[in-house]
C-alpha cells in the first residue's frame, strides 16, 4: 500500500487512495491533522503530534516545532540530553502518521508519496527522501505541493477544460502553480514560491507588534533572560507569547478586533488590535505574496484574464485578510468549495493511487515543471579582463520535467589540471546571490586555455533531484555528480548510522497516547489560568491520576472523556 503525505511546516496530514476516492486517514486522537511538534516525555519516551504541542509552553527545551523550515541544513534541535537534525525530527512525524494508515487501512504500509514546497532545492528535497526512510518508508516520489492540490482539484473537474491557478498558503512556506486541464491532461504551466512565507510570519508580525508596543516593557524583561541561567524561562516566555498572537490571528478571522493578553510572572500586558491594523502591519507580507504570482503569471505568458478559478489551499489561506487580497489581484472571489487543509493531501493520495495503477484513475496523465533555472559558475573573458562568478543557466525555471540540458564549456587557464563544476540554484547573473547546490572536481588534461572542452549535462527528474554529468571532450570520460560538498547534505554511512539510532529511539506506547494528551492538556491548563479556574483544573488532574491508578481501561475512558468535555468547555475561545 502506498500512501500520501502532506508533511507541513505547523501540521501534517495523510491519505490514502481508497475505494475509489481520496480518503484523509484520522491519526490516533481521531484528528485528520497532526501537529507537527516533537518532544520527549517524562519517562524520556518521544511524543508527537498534539501531546508533544500541549508541552510547548510547558518544556520548551524538551519540545520543538517549524523545523520543516530547516530542512537541509545543518541546523539541529537540543530535546534533553539529545540533538536532532531537521530530518530526524520529520520522521518521527512521518512514522506517527505510516502507524495511524496502518491501524487505519488494516494493512502494512511500506511506501509513500511525500509533498514538499515547490521552490524545495535539491537539498531539501534529499533530506525529506531521508526523513522517510528514517521513517521506515520508501518514497516513490516527492510531489510539489501545488501540484498535489491541482491533482485533488482537477480530479471533481476532468471532464471540463480549464486554466486554473492553485494559491498554496501554508504554515512555513508559500507557493503558487498555473495549470491547464484538457482532455484528461494536468499540465503545470510554471509554478513560483517563497520558502519563507506562511501563516508562521504572519504570527512572528503580531508578536513583534505587541512586543514593540504594549509589551515593551515584558520585551526587555525577555531581553534580559536570554541568557545561559535562564535559557529555559527565555524560551517558554516566546512559546507563550507565540501561542497568544497565534489564537489573537484567529480570532481575527472572524471578529473585527482581538485582545492580546499575557500574564506573566507578576505582570500582566495586554493590548486590543483591529482587523485594520492587523492588515496594516503584515502588508509587507501581502506584497510578498504577489511576487511568485507574477512571476508565474509571467512565465506562464499568461493573464489574470485567462484563468478559469483560483483555487486555494493551506490552512493560512483561510485568513480573510489572505482572501480578499486574492480578490482584488483576480477581480473574482476564490473557490473555496474544497478544504484547504486537506486538499494537498488528497492530491498525494490521488498520486499513490495513479503509482498503484488504480483502473480509476487510467485517464489522468500529469506533468510538472522544474521551478527554479539551475546552472553552474563559469568565467567570462573581456579583451584582457577576466569576469568570474557569472551564473550559466542550464535548465530553465519552468521547463516541463523530466527534463535533461547540456552546455558546452572550455578551460580558462594554461596546464589546468582540474576544473570544479558548482552547482547553483537561482535566477540572478552572479552565483553569489543565487544558492549553492553543489560541486563536482574534473581532472582534465594539462593544455593551453580554451584546449580543453567540456559538456555539462543536467537532468532534472520528476522528484526535483538534481543529477549533473560532465564529459571531457577529448577522454569521452563522463563524471557524474551526486551533490557533494553541501554541508546539509547526510553521506550513506551517516543516514545508516542515523537509521540506527532512531530505531533505538524509546517511542512513546500509542496505546497510552489518549491519556497522555489529557494529562498534558490539564498539566498546560493549570499552568495558564488563575483563581478558582486553576483550582478546578488541579481537582481534574488529581482525579485522572486516581483514576489511571485503577488501571480498569473502562473507568479510565469514562474519565477521559468526561474531562476533556469540561476542559473543552472552559478553554472556550482559546481553544486552537
Amino acid at each position: 500500500m502506498i500512501i500520501g503525505i502532506d508533511l507541513g511546516t505547523t501540521n501534517s496530514l495523510c491519505a490514502a487512495w481508497h475505494n475509489g476516492e481520496a480518503r484523509i486517514i484520522p491519526n490516533v486522537h481521531g484528528h485528520n491533522m497532526t501537529p507537527s511538534v516533537v518532544g520527549i516525555g517524562d519517562n524520556g519516551d518521544i511524543l508527537v503530534g498534539l501531546p508533544a504541542r500541549e508541552r510547548l509552553l510547558l518544556y520548551p527545551q524538551l519540545t520543538t516545532s517549524l523545523f520543516k523550515r530547516y530542512m537541509g541544513s545543518n541546523k539541529t534541535a537540543k530535546l534533553g540530553e539529545r540533538s536532532f537534525r531537521p530530518e530526524e525530527l520529520s520522521s518521527l512525524i512521518l512514522r506517527s502518521l505510516k502507524e495511524d494508515a496502518e491501524r487505519f487501512l488494516g494493512e502494512k504500509v511500506t511506501e509513500a508519496i511525500i509533498t514538499v514546497p515547490a521552490y524545495f532545492n535539491d537539498t531539501q528535497r534529499k533530506a525529506t527522501k531521508i526523513a522517510g526512510e528514517l521513517a521506515g518508508l520508501k518514497v516513490d516520489r516527492l510531489l510539489n505541493e501545488p501540484t498535489a492540490a491541482a491533482l485533488a482539484y482537477g480530479l471533481h473537474q476532468r471532464d471540463v477544460e480549464s486554466t486554473f491557478l492553485i494559491f498554496d498558503l501554508g504554515g512555513g512556506t508559500f507557493d503558487v502553480s498555473i495549470l491547464q486541464l484538457f482532455e484528461g491532461v494536468m499540465e503545470v504551466r510554471a509554478s513560483a514560491g517563497d520558502n519563507f512565507l506562511g501563516g508562521e510570519d504572519f504570527v512572528t508580525v503580531l508578536l513583534d507588534a505587541f512586543l514593540n508596543g504594549p509589551g515593551q516593557a515584558l520585551r526587555q524583561q525577555y531581553a534580559a533572560e536570554h541568557n545561559a541561567d535562564h535559557f529555559e524561562q527565555a524560551h517558554r516566555l516566546e512559546q507563550v507569547l507565540r501561542k497568544e498572537a497565534e489564537r489573537v490571528k484567529r480570532v481575527l478571522s472572524d471578529s473585527s478586533t482581538a485582545e492580546f493578553k499575557v500574564q506573566w510572572q507578576e505582570n500582566s500586558y495586554a493590548w486590543t488590535i483591529t482587523e485594520t491594523e492587523f492588515a496594516k502591519l503584515v502588508e509587507p507580507l501581502l506584497v510578498r505574496l504577489r511576487t511568485p504570482i507574477e512571476r508565474a503569471l509571467r512565465d506562464s505568458r499568461m493573464r489574470t484574464s485567462d484563468l478559469n478559478e483560483i483555487v486555494l489551499a493551506g490552512g493560512a489561506s483561510r485568513m480573510p485578510l489572505v482572501r480578499k487580497m486574492v480578490a482584488r489581484l483576480f477581480g473574482r472571489l476564490p473557490a473555496t468549495h474544497l478544504n484547504p487543509d486537506e486538499l494537498v493531501a488528497r492530491g498525494a493520495a490521488v498520486q499513490a493511487g495513479l503509482t498503484m495503477g488504480d483502473a480509476a484513475l487510467d485517464e489522468i496523465v500529469m506533468t510538472d515543471v522544474c521551478p527554479y533555472t539551475l546552472g553552474t559558475e563559469v568565467s567570462e573573458r573581456y579583451g584582457n579582463d577576466l569576469q568570474s562568478g557569472i551564473y550559466l543557466p542550464i535548465i530553465e525555471r519552468n521547463s516541463i520535467v523530466p527534463i535533461s540540458r547540456e552546455k558546452s564549456l572550455t578551460t580558462m587557464h594554461d596546464d589546468q589540471k582540474f576544473v570544479n563544476i558548482r552547482i547553483f540554484q537561482g535566477e540572478s547573473r552572479e552565483v553569489k546571490d543565487n544558492i549553492f547546490l553543489g560541486e563536482l572536481e574534473v581532472p582534465v588534461p594539462q593544455r593551453p586555455a580554451g584546449g580543453v572542452s567540456l559538456t555539462v549535462r543536467y537532468t532534472y527528474t520528476v522528484d526535483g533531484l538534481l543529477e549533473a554529468e560532465c564529459t571531457v571532450d577529448d577522454a569521452k570520460e563522463k563524471h557524474r555528480l551526486v551533490i557533494e560538498k553541501n554541508p546539509g547534505s547526510l553521506s550513506p554511512e551517516q543516514v545508516a548510522e542515523r537509521l540506527a539510532q532512531m530505531e533505538k529511539l524509546k517511542i512513546h506506547p500509542r496505546e497510552q497516547l489518549e491519556n497522555t494528551l489529557t494529562l498534558n492538556r490539564m498539566q498546560r491548563m493549570y499552568e495558564e489560568y488563575l483563581g478558582e479556574e486553576r483550582a478546578y483544573i488541579g481537582q481534574l488532574i488529581g482525579r485522572f491520576q486516581r483514576e489511571l491508578q485503577t488501571q480498569d481501561a473502562r473507568l479510565i475512558n469514562e474519565a477521559r472523556r468526561e474531562i476533556n468535555k469540561l476542559l473543552d468547555n472552559l478553554e472556550g475561545e482559546l481553544r486552537l
